[in-house]
């Protein structure tokens, strides 16, 4: 079993920048696969970003060139920094761990309004 835990949610205006961090209970956390995902008021969870045990990142098209996702293993910790936020950028933003099985964070609020 692993728990995950985000942080670094919040207000922001459009324009801005938020930090997302989520931290892993795993034991070897390098083995997973990690993931960012999110989810709109009556809308789906879809993918944001995600990032392979050898460094390979992969975005949805809507934050390409302005979200970066990145990892620790040192620290058990997932970062997403999202830069250039707009108002669509608002939802709960899921932490997501994949090896064998799939584990979910408990989700952290990112609004986006001025």
């Amino acid at each position: 079993q692993v728990q995950l835990v985000e942080s670094g949610g919040g207000l922001v205006q459009p324009g801005g920048s938020l930090r997302l961090s989520c931290t892993a209970s795993a034991t070897i956390f390098s083995i997973y696969t990690m993931g960012w995902y999110r989810q709109a008021p009556g809308k789906q969870r879809e993918l944001v970003a995600t990032l392979t045990t050898v460094g390979y990142a992969n975005y949805a098209d809507s934050v390409k060139g302005r979200f970066t996702i990145s990892r620790d293993n040192s620290e058990n910790t997932v970062y997403l920094q999202m830069n250039s936020l707009k108002p669509e950028d608002t939802a709960v933003y899921y932490c997501n761990a994949v090896y064998k099985y799939t584990y979910w964070g408990q989700g952290t609020q990112v609004t986006v309004s001025s």
